[in-house]
């Protein structure tokens, strides 16, 4: 009998109101002269012709113990929404999602971070968010400190840090317990090259214990780097997956798409 998928994704689909000032209606949209782009999930309208964004809409995937998952889309093309139910911060409108283990999650460098508050007290605070206790945090502590490299600023309030010192610390601690189920959007192509060869061997020694990671990225190098399979999105939709080459090929050849690659 074939082991159970860490993560499965059941014909998801999440659907997001438009709310706004004036009443927004597909027939008053479209009726306005804008030219169609490939970006953002699909656009919906109910009996009642008020607008639902189609945020993801039927998604099935199934990811393997020790997958490393790359998902690539344009802008607005359900990614961060997909991370998002896989950790459990979305519901889905209908269908299921399932995930077995701990999951870690990095989806910005100041989520769960208080701005007000030093970055010795936002390790606790993540921390307690990822569900550890005050013990497991203090043992954690060494480690990560040493890892963000922050020294003296750790005792400094979040705010005065820069985007890369808050990259720095938000990995650290994403990355300073043993999940089975690691969530990254985009921050990994963060900071600069010495924190980037730090970032890569700190993952590749969490990845040695079988865990899955799953990656949102723009570009080609992160995933080609760090994945051993890509799932394509578009409109909220999965549109392939597979062979990190494959994919990324299909994605960059498509007439509709320019290329993601990044200087």
């Amino acid at each position: 009998m074939s082991e159970q998928p860490v993560i499965l994704l059941d014909h998801v689909t999440l659907l997001l109101p438009v709310r706004h000032k004036r009443r927004i209606t597909l027939r008053r949209m479209f009726a306005l002269p804008i030219p169609a782009q490939p970006v953002g999930g699909q656009l919906v309208g109910n009996a009642d012709g008020a607008v639902t964004v189609a945020a993801l809409k039927d998604f099935s995937l199934a990811v393997n113990r020790g997958e490393r998952v790359g998902l690539i889309g344009h802008n607005g093309a359900g990614k961060s929404t997909l991370l998002r139910i896989m950790a459990g911060i979305y519901y889905p409108s209908s269908g299921a999602c399932e995930v077995r283990g701990k999951v870690s999650t990095l989806f910005t460098s100041s989520l769960g971070m208080d701005n007000e508050a030093t970055g010795l007290e936002n390790i606790y605070l993540s921390g307690l968010i990822l569900g550890l206790s005050k013990r497991e945090i203090e043992r954690l502590l060494p480690d990560i400190a040493a890892f963000s490299e922050l020294g003296e600023y750790l005792r400094m309030p979040f705010r005065s840090y820069s985007s890369g010192m808050k990259t720095r610390l938000g990995f650290a601690v994403a990355t300073s317990l043993r999940a089975d189920v690691l969530l990254i959007d985009e921050v990994i192509g963060a900071g600069d090259r010495s924190f980037q060869h730090k970032a890569r061997a700190r993952l590749e020694n969490m990845m040695g214990g079988a865990n899955t990671l799953v990656i949102a990225s723009h570009a080609d190098e992160i995933i080609r780097e760090y994945c051993n399979k890509a799932v394509w999105i578009e409109h909220g939709q999965l549109r392939a997956s597979g062979d990190v080459q494959d994919v990324l090929n299909q994605f960059n050849e498509s007439a509709d798409h320019p290329s993601m690659n990044v200087s």
